[in-house]
């Protein structure tokens, strides 16, 4: 029995023991458990403020770059503020100059000139100020831009009232001096008897009946012996091949129609094609030129082949240029870049076809010198309007809207000659004929009296093929001749332009205030790009 009982309390000590291990167990278990679930509290508050940071981080630096990029903007439009006054400064300069030339009317004028002076140079300290006082504090504020176009503006209508007062101090002296003549005449007449009356100049007036002293209707004489010299030279280049033209043997007459083909078919090919079959076309033709044998016709053909070769071919290839101006680019505007990119890589390879080019181009189209062709008396009044570049058959002269076409189309080649360079040549030499004269032209047109519909025209062409080129050439400066035409020459145009032939006045005006609008002249339709050339 103590066996048997000693068997049963070892049982239950053991039972005892493995019950009070197992809650230990369960113990330690529940603990592990609380633990790793607030450990894992402890990771999710731990991803929740990592995230929290990450945001704050993420708009701390999106702040700090947007605030970069704020002061980056501030800066441009600063340094263009600046820029802008500094044109402010310049031209209110200018225009204080102006006011001191005023000096030699002195005696004219009923007006105090020193007040216009004083005011001109107080105009011109408060932009100094202006500028000294935001060079030190930074850059300028739209205020400060504001505040200096206002004295810009009081400074153009000072200098503009000035000018009004010596136009009407000048008409009164000139109207003084025909009224003294004409009493001194008068007076003559009385003791000398009745004789011929002879009426005294009354002078041109412009639109609102003021006097057109800055505008001319001649060209430049500088102008005028160039375009005379290139015509002289186109003539001499005629005669230099009058015996191939003239000669009656049949080889002779072979030879100039095979070279004509060749100089003027390549050039009929050229229109929207592919950049690499243009590339064959000016290879021929410079091949021709440069003395090499083509393929024309079936036939090897050869400037050598006559002595007088090279001199007509250079002419009739100059000729047929401007014939595809009066002719394709008239009809199809885009074809005016291939065209004229083919013949500017000639003109800089071969000067003379360059020079024939202009001749030819000045004798059908006066207004690309630009020169207006004055009536002499004695002339017939068709060999005047062939002058004027108007074609006349049977003694009929062709209809406005196809002489405008022409001219267009001839104009808009010119001005994509100008602004374009052949890809494949030499790209460090200067353009033989580049934009400088395309800003020249644009200068002479504006300093001369528009012509009804001719000018409104030929302008709107001018700028919409290479007005993008102009303005990124010269920039202000060319803003400001756009400002000049909208202020100053457009009433000049509309006053002389009669209700039926308002139309090319009206496009041209929208293109330039839609272009002022954008601040920007769009690039031409048609411009050829790199992807041009890689077809």
């Amino acid at each position: 029995m103590a066996s048997e009982q000693l068997k049963r309390f070892d049982e239950l000590k053991e039972l005892k023991q493995h019950k009070e291990f197992q809650d230990l167990r369960e113990v330690i278990e529940k603990s592990t458990r609380e633990a790793l679930g607030h450990q894992e509290k402890l990771k999710a508050e731990h991803r929740h403020r990592a995230k929290i940071l990450n945001l704050k981080l993420r708009e701390a630096e999106q702040q700090r770059l947007k605030q970069a990029e704020q002061e980056r903007l501030r800066r441009e439009e600063g340094q263009v503020r600046l820029r802008s006054l500094y044109t402010l400064q310049e031209e209110v300069l200018q225009l204080n100059q102006q006011l001191d030339t005023s000096e030699q009317h002195k005696d004219l004028l009923k007006v105090d000139l020193a007040a216009f002076r004083t005011r001109g140079n107080q105009l011109c300290s408060l932009i100094s100020g202006i500028i000294r006082t935001t060079s030190e504090s930074g850059y300028p504020t739209a205020e400060n831009q504001a505040e200096a176009e206002r004295a810009l503006q009081e400074m153009r209508d000072l200098l503009r009232n000035l000018g009004q007062e010596i136009t009407r101090a000048c008409e009164d002296k000139k109207r003084q001096d025909e009224e003294e003549a004409q009493a001194k005449l008068q007076a003559s007449q009385t003791h000398q008897g009745p004789g011929p009356h002879t009426q005294s100049p009354v002078p041109t007036q412009g639109p609102g009946g003021t006097r057109n002293e800055d505008l001319q209707v001649k060209v430049q004489d500088s102008t005028m012996q160039w375009y005379q010299q290139l015509q002289d030279a186109s003539a001499q280049c005629v005669l230099a091949f009058e015996g191939l033209t003239s000669s009656k043997d049949s080889q002779a007459k072979k030879i100039k129609m095979d070279l004509q083909k060749a100089a003027t078919i390549p050039v009929s090919q050229i229109s929207t094609i592919a950049g690499s079959k243009l590339k064959e076309v000016f290879d021929k033709i410079h091949s021709l030129l440069s003395g090499k044998p083509v393929q024309s016709g079936g036939r090897s053909v050869s400037v050598t082949l006559n002595p007088q070769g090279l001199d007509f071919v250079q002419y009739k290839l100059a000729e047929k240029f401007v014939k595809q101006g009066e002719e394709e680019v008239a009809s199809h505007h885009e074809a005016a870049f291939p065209i004229a990119v083919v013949a500017s890589g000639i003109w800089a390879l071969h000067p003379r076809v360059g020079d024939l080019i202009l001749a030819h181009l000045h004798k059908k189209c006066p207004y690309s010198v630009p020169f207006y062709p004055a009536f002499k008396e004695g002339m017939a009044l068709e060999d005047y309007q062939r002058m004027l570049g108007y074609q006349v058959k049977d003694s009929k002269v062709e209809q406005q809207d196809n002489f405008l076409k022409r001219m267009s189309g001839m104009i808009r080649l010119y001005a994509a000659i100008i602004q374009l360079r052949w890809p494949y040549g030499n790209q460090q030499e200067i353009h033989p004929h580049g934009l400088n004269h395309g800003w020249r032209w644009l200068a002479q047109i504006l300093n001369m009296e528009p012509l009804s519909d001719v000018t409104a025209t030929l302008l709107f062409d001018f700028l919409e093929v290479c007005g993008n080129a102009l303005m990124k050439q010269y920039q202000v400066q060319f803003w400001k001749m756009i400002l000049l035409i909208k202020e100053d020459y457009f009433p000049r145009i509309e006053a002389i332009t009669s209700s039926g032939q308002m139309g090319s006045f009206i496009r041209l005006k929208q293109f330039l205030e839609k272009c002022l609008q954008r601040k920007e002249i769009p690039v031409p339709k048609g411009f050829l790009t790199s992807s041009f050339w890689r077809s």
